[in-house]
């Protein structure tokens, strides 16, 4: 009566989890904020000049760079002139050594 038995597969009904997809999370987004308002709510809140109640911000948001200095400009790379002109910069450094070690 204490034999072990070994069930069948259909008696077992396990559940495939890799076959199932999570659902993907529902986040309303109404606009996404420009740098202007991220800089005017920096300066406006109080709790952005401060961090973890304990450090001073004020001088850091003081002396943060406006948008308009930070932009660049999108300039291709192209691998041959690229590394013609940092071996060029590298040969001039060497031979600058150098020759200082020579005087």
């Amino acid at each position: 009566a204490d034999i072990p038995v070994i069930p069948d597969l259909e008696d077992v009904q396990e559940e495939d989890l890799a076959m199932q997809v999570a659902a993907p999370p529902s986040v309303q987004v109404n606009r996404v904020l420009t740098y202007h308002d991220l800089d005017k709510d920096l300066m406006k809140y109080a709790a952005f000049q401060t961090l973890d109640g304990e450090v001073d911000l004020k001088l850091l948001t003081k002396v943060l760079s406006p948008e308009h200095e930070l932009r660049e400009d999108d300039v291709s790379w192209d691998w041959d002139h690229l590394f013609t002109e940092v071996s060029s910069e590298l040969m001039t450094e060497w031979d600058l050594a150098q020759s200082e070690r020579e005087d």
